[in-house]
């Protein structure tokens, strides 16, 4: 239950990275100016009280986008839909990589929640609300919208950005499998609570969110297990990756994108020995990186990891 390009609208791109809009965006967009068309003079303000959640979210989204990349990652694609943002980011398999690339997400709302609120105080205290009485509760709406998706965010509930912050913390300790299960097992709890809190208000919307929580949370716990019996699986000698000079792992580890099968690649040479499929390039699962199949070789020395 991840946000996808299927129904999606491409808006633009910028710095190298595609932004796509969902379709339902704008059904939702018509049923919330509509449940909020009293709370200003005019239908405008309502669409751009809109306009400026989509804007938010947008550069919270490029926040984890572009430090993706600071730190050597690749991140080429960002999806918008009603129920949140996602950066497609691959960084690489460092803790500290992972954990600037999540930070830098809501450290965007950090950033531009100070100017945000002076201004709504200055607004205050310079009696907007009786001079400009719709751009004020407007800019108030936008105060909460940024504070709201800050808050939300850093919940320690996986897979927010909160629970991946702790879990990068926790991969300085535990290392990268148990670090993802411990944070998916305290996210199942913190999940609970937001289920009996969705209960509790009555709000459709926010069990939806819920939900999506659950089921990706799920899913950071399944790969935690896979993570784990790939951590535990033998490195292959003969080969190690050309970026991080790491040796690969035996075992039927990669899948075959033709038929769909499993096996060694560096046993059968890039090739798959069920439909005879060449793979010119070979994933590396220590550091994220696809590199030609010919270049992976042992170096004349190699470096110790860190």
């Amino acid at each position: 239950m991840m946000p996808t390009r299927q129904g999606s609208i491409r808006l633009f791109r910028l710095f190298g990275i595609n932004l796509f809009l969902h379709w339902s965006w704008f059904l939702v967009g018509v049923i919330e100016i509509q449940d909020r068309r009293h709370a200003y003079g005019g239908l405008l303000w309502n669409v751009l009280e809109y306009l400026a959640l989509f804007v938010l979210v947008t550069l919270h989204e490029f926040g984890h986008a572009l430090a993706c990349r600071q730190v050597g990652g690749q991140a080429n694609q960002i999806v918008l839909w009603p129920l949140g943002g996602v950066a497609y980011v691959a960084p690489p398999q460092r803790a500290g990589a992972m954990l600037w690339s999540i930070a830098a997400g809501p450290l965007v709302n950090v950033v531009l929640a100070p100017p945000l609120w002076m201004l709504y105080f200055h607004g205050t205290a310079a009696g907007w609300a009786q001079s400009m009485p719709d751009f004020f509760p407007f800019l108030q709406t936008v105060c909460y919208i940024n504070t709201g998706l800050l808050a939300f965010n850093l919940l320690p509930v996986y897979p927010l950005d909160g629970g991946q912050i702790l879990r990068s913390l926790l991969w300085f300790v535990f290392g990268r499998a148990r670090s993802l299960l411990i944070a998916t097992c305290l996210g199942f709890v913190g999940v609970l609570g937001l289920i009996a809190l969705a209960i509790w208000i009555r709000s459709l919307w926010f069990g939806l969110v819920t939900a999506f929580l659950l089921v990706n949370c799920w899913r950071g716990w399944m790969q935690a297990r896979a993570l784990d019996r790939l951590d535990r699986a033998p490195r292959r000698e003969g080969y190690t990756c050309p970026v991080c000079q790491v040796a690969p792992r035996r075992g039927l580890l990669w899948l075959c994108g033709k038929c769909r099968q499993s096996f060694d690649t560096f046993e059968t040479h890039a090739l798959c020995p069920y439909c005879q499929a060449r793979f010119t390039e070979t994933p590396c699962f220590e550091c994220g990186n696809l590199r030609p199949f010919s270049e992976w070789s042992v170096p004349d020395s190699i470096p110790p990891r860190i």
